[in-house]
């Protein structure tokens, strides 16, 4: 990180004391590519030695296990963020290198996000205000983040886990896996969603205002709908600093659908070093462009809106068994279960208890549906201007009860930790 810190500033300075454009355009590509490489060394380079490996048959180079630097993601593509501002003449190089290490390493949000973009924040690193009602808002905010983990993603994790666990996903039956599919895609919501939370609400105590990452994504009635509300920081960042350069769609229909198609292969591989992830990306830049070709048109003539939004579930469903499952071959066999196809005879009751289902119940009214309906609430939840004595017996019954929760349980699981 602090490698990470000097390079930038030293480019970002000599960058906008350049005058020729082709030495500014080299010094930037140049400054990309020790970002990449850095991270790529870091976050790819066993998966390519292992898949050269593989394909040759033999030990083509040395296989060797290399610590993954936590974070290394999300900081690379801020620090990428600032140094494509200043080569696009959109703000001025930091002079302070205090002010860009706080930017690269502000720890609130450093580990999963929400990415910050340099030109979101450039002024709160040297001038914003701390006020009473900032803090009250941060500690709700944090409370609420931090429930959605403990509570509710940690109790879905558990039940995941034993289900898709060696010792067990063979035998599932195809309404366990079910259970599980959903249940997982309930925790990978609630943890990274509880996570962009409570990095929110810390920077909000600090005087800082970041981006909301999600717009309750569960609601949607399109896959593209479902992208504009989830990890928003990271959608924005692509479509700013890769879709756009591309070419956006400025160039014709089928430049536009290869731009997407290929901003989306990127998302999944920023996900993570395994086939899986590429194939996750590829799977949505599939149904992407094919909404923008037919089937966008197709779910706007469609007057049973809710079939769009079974629709979208369902893709959102399948592509979190592609994200979550890194073994194709289980994966198939997982499927097929899914399809009826199961011989397994592990039902949803000998993993998934009453208890686990009445939380499930809460996560499935609280992702959207309660919001939806109650807006005034939905409002209220993002209202910093001031806080109630409702919301203060709600932050203290959710401090409560994760205390209870996590000296109960040592199961934690972060998921975007790893990416």
């Amino acid at each position: 990180m602090v490698l990470s810190i000097a390079i930038n500033y030293l480019f970002g300075i000599r960058i906008e004391r350049t005058d020729r454009q082709n030495l500014r355009r080299l010094l930037m590509v140049c400054c990309i590519a020790v970002n990449l490489g850095i991270l790529g060394y870091y976050k790819y380079a066993s998966f390519f030695i292992e898949t050269i490996n593989h394909l040759f048959r033999h030990e083509v180079f040395a296989a060797r296990e290399i610590a993954l630097p936590i974070g290394i993601s999300f900081y690379t593509f801020q620090a990428l963020s600032y140094v494509i501002d200043v080569y696009r003449s959109n703000l001025q190089a930091q002079k302070n290198p205090l002010a860009l290490a706080l930017y690269i390493s502000f720890f609130p949000q450093l580990i999963a996000g929400p990415i910050v973009k340099y030109h979101e924040i450039d002024r709160q690193l040297t001038g914003r205000t701390v006020s009473m009602d900032k803090i009250a808002y941060g500690i709700r905010r944090f409370s609420c983040g931090l429930a959605k983990k403990v509570i509710l993603a940690n109790t879905f994790a558990a039940v995941v886990d034993q289900v898709f666990s060696e010792a067990n996903r063979e035998m599932a039956t195809g309404s366990l896996i079910w259970c599980a599919a959903l249940l997982y895609t309930l925790q990978i919501y609630y943890d990274f969603s509880g996570y962009s939370d409570m990095a929110i609400g810390l920077g909000k105590l600090f005087g800082f205002d970041f981006m909301e990452n999600f717009n309750y994504p569960y609601l949607s009635a399109s896959v593209r709908e479902f992208w504009r509300r989830w990890h928003i920081s990271l959608s924005t960042w692509f479509k700013e600093y890769l879709y756009i350069p591309l070419g956006g769609n400025r160039k014709g229909a089928v430049r536009t659908y290869i731009n997407l198609f290929l901003v989306f292969l990127a998302t999944g591989f920023w996900h993570g070093a395994g086939v899986n992830f590429i194939l996750w990306g590829a799977y949505y830049g599939v149904f992407l462009v094919a909404e923008r070709l037919f089937l966008g048109n197709i779910l706007e003539r469609n007057r049973l809106k809710i079939l769009n939004h079974l629709y979208t579930m369902f893709v959102v469903i399948i592509g979190w068994m592609l994200f979550r499952i890194e073994d194709l071959s289980i994966l198939r066999k997982l499927l097929k279960g899914m399809a009826g196809k199961s011989p397994g005879c592990y039902t949803i009751p000998m993993f998934a208890d009453r208890r686990v289902l009445f939380w499930a119940l809460v996560g499935v009214l609280l992702c959207g549906p309660v919001q939806a309906l109650c807006k005034p609430l939905r409002r209220h939840l993002f209202d910093e201007a001031h806080t109630i004595w409702p919301d203060i017996v709600l932050m203290v019954g959710c401090m409560l009860l994760c205390t209870m929760f996590l000296v109960n349980n040592t199961y934690n699981p972060f998921i975007y930790f790893r990416f």
